[in-house]
């Protein structure tokens, strides 16, 4: 993952939140852009990201959201 792609998804991330128009946006917005992003740079980023931001309680939940990553 390079800096210019973490650049480029925040900026994304930025572009959105500026596109619906509004002074303030829930938290679970900005969590939910933030996942997709880190989806598409970094799968294990995006998993120790979604298990804190989802709160898995146990390996089970880890291993369906590994599994919704590999389909």
């Amino acid at each position: 993952m390079s800096a210019d792609s973490i650049e480029l998804a925040i900026s994304h991330i930025e572009s959105q939140l500026r596109a619906t128009g509004e002074r303030e946006v829930p938290s679970e917005m900005i969590g939910n852009l933030v996942m997709t992003q880190l989806k598409e740079l970094d799968k294990v980023a995006y998993i120790r990201f979604a298990s804190v931001y989802r709160s898995f309680e146990d390996i089970r939940e880890f291993g369906e959201e590994i599994a919704r990553l590999e389909d």
